[in-house]
């Protein structure tokens, strides 16, 4: 009976540490893993090179993140910094993002599945927020100066907006996956493809059709570069 009382708690442990090793990017079993862009061979993630191939520019991106960018209709423009501009990236669980924010421009409601994210405002005012999950769906929101950091937990629905009419923002946010993907919840319900159908939408949002029709015939612009 002891046996098998100590047999169940050691399959809980292990189910326990399995299901915290599948919570974020695998760790890696050596200093580096570049990827080998030309290698056939599809993982989780990417194969890598031979290390006496690897050099320095593996690491580096000229990506001129000092320089504002052209935001789009909603008024912002994230340009990533992932392990698909940086082979080294791979496996080593992290990403950064520049986002640019025009006067009243926002980074609309949008998700990571794969990371958690940190940001910090480098200049001018934001408004961000999350929300959690069900069924208490609670928003927590904060107005963030220069210099402010807040985080934004993996996988919930957030957002930044900026309030300033006069003057735009800039933020630098860090993600915990080399890969952490962007869903942005108005393009994905409203402009998949191919379309939900409207009867599911109309039901789901408690609207008429029509108005459910006139919003996937808008044009959803990603505002990831």
């Amino acid at each position: 009976m002891a046996s098998s009382s100590s047999f169940l708690v050691f399959a809980a442990l292990l189910a326990l540490v399995s299901w915290q090793a599948k919570a974020s990017d695998p760790s890696p079993l050596q200093d580096f893993c570049v990827v080998d862009k030309n290698s056939p061979v599809l993982v989780n993630g990417f194969v890598c090179k031979n290390p006496m191939d690897v050099n320095a520019d593996d690491f580096f991106k000229a990506a001129n993140l000092d320089k504002p960018r052209i935001t789009n209709k909603v008024g912002s423009n994230v340009t990533l910094i992932n392990v698909m501009q940086i082979g080294g990236l791979n496996t080593l669980g992290i990403s950064l993002a520049r986002i640019d924010y025009a006067p009243l421009g926002q980074n609309p409601p949008h998700t990571h599945p794969r990371a958690t994210e940190i940001l910090t405002v480098l200049e001018g005012t934001l408004y961000v927020g999350f929300v959690t999950s069900n069924p208490e769906n609670k928003f927590l929101s904060k107005v963030l100066n220069k210099g402010d950091v807040f985080v934004f937990p993996v996988g919930l629905i957030h957002f930044q907006f900026n309030p300033n009419p006069y003057k735009p923002a800039v933020a630098i946010a860090a993600l915990s996956s080399q890969n952490p993907g962007a869903i942005t919840i108005a393009n994905a319900v409203f402009g998949s493809k191919p379309p939900i159908s409207d009867d599911v939408l109309a039901k789901a949002f408690q609207v008429e059709k029509n108005t459910i029709d006139w919003l996937q015939a808008q044009f959803w612009e990603n505002n990831h570069y």
